[in-house]
């Protein structure tokens, strides 16, 4: 079991592996020309910036069991189809059961944002966000590990 992270644009990164070098685990991090990463024993895996050429990166990377963190819906789901477990920022986990509602408002949302509507962005990120995250990411890898066992 590792962890990847989609790092183009994430809040997490340096929460998520400061988590992994607690717990013992390999972290990969993928992103783009236009994001720059140098932390001590990580391998970072950078990309020619391009449409989803991170994206596209990992999801080749991926192994069964792997975990995955990113905001992207569209990654999400092609991680879940190759059998990886997927947590977005806030620590939510993406599954089968939720990521076809997610992809359907994002959809929803490009069709508003293209016809010449606007959308609310997100709100400024939250401590208790992150908090979230990491207590979702601990446990997580916890749980893998005593099933492992």
């Amino acid at each position: 079991m590792r962890v990847l992270i989609d790092a183009d644009g994430c809040p997490v990164v340096k929460a998520a592996v400061n988590i992994c070098f607690e717990q013992g685990l390999d972290v990969v991090i993928i992103c783009d020309t236009a994001h720059v990463f140098s932390i001590d024993n990580v391998q970072v895996i950078t990309v020619d910036k391009g449409a989803d050429s991170a994206d596209f990166r990992l999801v080749n990377m991926i192994e069964r069991n792997d975990i995955v963190v990113t905001q992207d819906y569209g990654l999400a789901a092609m991680c879940l189809a190759r059998r990886a477990i997927v947590l977005n920022q806030d620590g939510m986990r993406y599954t089968e059961s939720n990521i076809d509602m997610l992809l359907s408002s994002r959809y929803i949302a490009k069709k508003i944002r293209s016809s010449g509507g606007r959308m609310k962005g997100p709100s400024k990120r939250t401590e208790d966000q992150n908090k979230s995250f990491q207590k979702a990411l601990i446990n997580l890898t916890e749980e893998i590990k005593s099933a492992q066992k």
